[in-house]
């Protein structure tokens, strides 16, 4: 039996190319090829071939409920405090310019550093960490 190396996460929506856009730019990541004529999907891939693909699929039913799965951007790695607020929150501002949506801050406590909760642009939800 193989062992899995690599996953693609798949995102169902209404506009793939629109939401595909949004993540490539959040992560950095780039659309390999043309776009689906049809657009019924679109792609984003890490450049550098370490991160998963995202593959973005369009639906007809619209989004009803909380995501089961959801990704953690992790933009204050290894930092802490206010140090990891303002990098968390200057991120967020970031997206929040690209369409996303800042749902709300969960501040540090005795046991968590801060981490804030977002919505993408077809309302994904997706944590800032």
């Amino acid at each position: 039996m193989s062992t899995i190396r690599q996953i693609q996460v798949t995102f169902d929506c209404a506009e793939p190319e629109r939401v595909a856009r949004f993540w490539c730019e959040v992560m950095g990541y780039v659309a390999p090829g043309a776009p689906d004529p049809n657009g019924a999907w679109a792609v984003c891939e890490d450049p550098s071939g370490a991160g998963p693909r995202l593959y973005f699929q369009r639906v007809p039913e619209g989004k009803v409920a909380k995501n089961r799965v959801h990704l953690d951007v992790r933009a204050g790695t290894g930092l802490v405090g206010a140090e990891r607020l303002a990098v968390l929150e200057a991120e967020c501002a970031r997206l929040v310019a690209l369409g996303a949506v800042h749902l709300y801050t969960l501040y540090a406590d005795e046991e968590n550093e801060s981490c804030i909760a977002m919505q993408d642009v077809e309302g994904n939800e997706f944590c800032l960490d």
